[in-house]
């Protein structure tokens, strides 16, 4: 994580070693490209943290090196990109994070879920929050704490415990959310690469489809599972398995001759690396989709 710099150290990026002033004038433009400049003095960028345009306070919360009187005013910025940037930023101190993180818009609370300088603390505010899509991030942490973990388990929203099912490391997390009642979060479970062969097999066994389809598309079954399934009364397991690239070639060979023609048709026609790259959804890290939707969305309170 990079550290944010106290106005009295030497500025790195100056050739002089000092922290002078560096003359702000000009147009936007110009102050723009003096707060995007590496050179730029650490004093400068205090003073352009308040200047009138927001893209230019937006340029600064974005550098990693911004020092830290920079960074504190805009964590409380009447613009929300400006916010949203310091959420991001990896030298944003965990103070600022903490703010940020209770922030009223949205998109600057998913920001914060993203930073990597994130610690236990962040992660225990995100687990009690109302907001289910900041839950829904946590539960998709890499570096979850086993207590946080425990509580998503029971997570009141089945989005949350089916995205900690599908990206959780933790074996005892992956058996307890296996007895889930809820059949989309089985479905998470079946697409974790982490369960076991025992797990797979009961996934296979799953009285719903789409629990089973989803199995057959994320990972490698035993032999005994896959001959099971390729007399799935379900076409939609049938044809997942016809297109997964998990699925041997000799169980596509009997999908050839399906009663189903478009499974038939599929398992014959398949190429590899026609199917989906991933059965696993990298973890998502909420940004906007433009500026113009930002806008449409309303106010910073939505959840």
């Amino acid at each position: 994580m990079g550290k944010q710099q106290d106005v009295g150290e030497a500025d790195r990026h100056s050739e002089s070693g000092t922290t002078a002033h560096r003359p702000i004038g000009g147009d936007d433009d110009a102050r723009l490209a003096l707060a995007q400049d590496p050179t730029t003095p650490q004093m400068t960028l205090i003073d352009l943290a308040s200047d009138p345009s927001a893209l230019v306070r937006k340029a600064v919360a974005a550098r990693a090196d911004a020092p830290a009187q920079a960074l504190r005013p805009l964590t409380r910025d009447h613009d929300r990109q400006v916010r949203e940037a310091v959420a991001r930023n990896p030298s944003t101190s965990i103070a600022n994070l903490m703010r940020l993180v209770k922030d009223a818009d949205r998109w600057v609370r998913w920001a914060v879920a993203g930073n990597p300088a994130c610690d236990e603390s962040i992660r225990q505010v995100m687990s009690k929050t109302s907001d289910k899509e900041l839950r829904g991030l946590l539960a998709e942490s890499r570096e979850l704490e086993p207590e946080l973990a425990a509580r998503l388990i029971d997570d009141v929203s089945p989005e949350v415990r089916e995205r900690l099912a599908t990206h959780t490391l933790d074996p005892d997390v992956i058996t307890a959310l296996l007895a889930d009642r809820t059949a989309r979060v089985r479905k998470g479970v079946a697409r974790n690469p982490r369960t076991t062969a025992e797990q797979r097999s009961a996934l296979a066994a799953d009285p719903v489809v789409d629990v089973r389809a989803a199995l057959v598309r994320a990972v490698e079954l035993s032999e005994a599972d896959l001959t099971r399934l390729v007399d799935d009364r379900a076409v939609q397991v049938r044809m997942a398995m016809a297109t997964s690239e998990f699925v041997p070639a000799h169980i596509r060979q009997a999908l050839a001759r399906d009663a189903d023609e478009m499974v038939a048709s599929a398992a014959r026609d398949y190429r590899p690396g026609a199917a989906n790259a991933s059965a696993v959804r990298a973890p998502r890290i909420a940004h906007r989709p433009s500026a113009a939707g930002a806008n449409r969305s309303g106010g910073g309170t939505n959840r």
